[in-house]
């Protein structure tokens, strides 16, 4: 399968290429896609070199698939000239999830949803997905009524400018600012820009994506999201009220036996998900499971993911899996 990467050398892409090659998805030609100015370098994959192409020759070349983090512009512009040949688009970018016409996809959710027709296929937002892994069981099982959310997000979410940021503060070095703020030793607490509503355009994706992907726009979400000096990945604390009562125990199985979700919840061990030690890894880690004892038929729990795997490059990926296994492209 000829396979495009639009934004390869950004921090995304990269992680996009590393999760291509391990999970040997079928690429017989990697175009490897980014701006004028990175055009013609070498890009590594499976120890071949490629050289990075533009937009425009990227379309020429047709091929199958074209996996786009390039930002929402780009997005907004090139994506429907590679449907216009052929080409089936899985895009990252904020630019088609709320778009009617277009499909919103988290797999083990929702993938059955899509037919050959879908060529913008939208990846949702990083701190969503993670989010909806864990409430789609639990949904399905006992019906949300009501959901809570702070997040703790990595500065990786931000991109390269912000992890540059943050090592030049802890080693005094002054340096060019991606937060209007220091982030070293710094809680600051808004991601992306504000709405006319008080929330941040990041705390309104969780409200919003959510009820799309769970196909249920009764489901209300509130979201506070909070840019942390953390690299590993992004954490959520989710209070959960629903319409029906649950059982702990069945909780606990319900989302240990969920594709994609591993439960690490052991006070005896002190075992909980961290951003630390999801880094680098494909699944969405929850813990601190717990009855809220303030409201009936409400659940607490921690929820942390690589924001750059499975926020990611890794749905996107799956997304691309999904559709060649049912044989939707190739």
């Amino acid at each position: 399968m000829r396979v495009a990467v639009v934004g390869a050398t950004g921090m995304v892409g990269e992680i996009m290429l590393k999760v291509l090659a391990e999970r040997n998805f079928p690429v017989t030609e990697l175009i490897p896609v980014a701006s004028e100015k990175s055009v013609g370098k070498e890009i590594s994959y499976k120890d071949k070199k490629f050289k990075v192409v533009n937009l425009q020759t990227a379309v020429e070349m047709k091929p199958d698939l074209a996996l786009f983090s390039a930002g929402g512009d780009t997005s907004l512009e090139w994506a429907p000239k590679f449907a216009e040949v052929g080409t089936t688009v899985v895009d990252n970018s904020s630019a088609w999830r709320m778009d009617v016409t277009k499909k919103l996809v988290v797999p083990e959710i929702n993938a059955n949803a899509l037919t050959k027709e879908d060529k913008i296929i939208a990846n949702p937002n990083c701190s969503t997905i993670q989010l909806v892994m864990a409430l789609a069981p639990l949904h399905k099982e006992y019906k949300i009524k009501r959901v809570v959310v702070s997040t703790y997000q990595s500065i990786t979410g931000t991109g390269v400018k912000a992890v540059q940021q943050l090592e030049n503060e802890y080693n005094g070095v002054q340096g060019e600012m991606a937060y209007k703020y220091q982030i070293h030793r710094n809680a600051i607490p808004h991601c992306d820009s504000f709405l006319d509503n008080g929330y941040t355009k990041e705390e309104m994706k969780l409200t919003n994506e959510t009820m799309k992907i769970m196909g249920d726009d009764t489901i209300k979400v509130t979201a506070t999201a909070v840019r942390i000096p953390v690299v590993g990945g992004h954490s959520e604390a989710v209070n959960i009220e629903f319409e029906n009562d649950f059982d702990l125990a069945k909780v606990r199985a319900l989302l240990q036996n969920t594709d994609g979700i591993t439960v690490q919840d052991n006070t005896d061990t002190n075992t909980d998900p961290m951003p630390l030690y999801a880094e680098g890894k494909n699944d969405v880690f929850v813990g601190r499971i717990r009855r809220d004892e303030s409201q009936d038929k409400t659940l607490n729990m921690w929820i942390v993911a690589d924001n750059l795997r499975k926020g990611a490059a890794t749905n996107t990926i799956q997304i691309a899996e999904y559709l060649l296994a049912n044989k939707l492209i190739g």
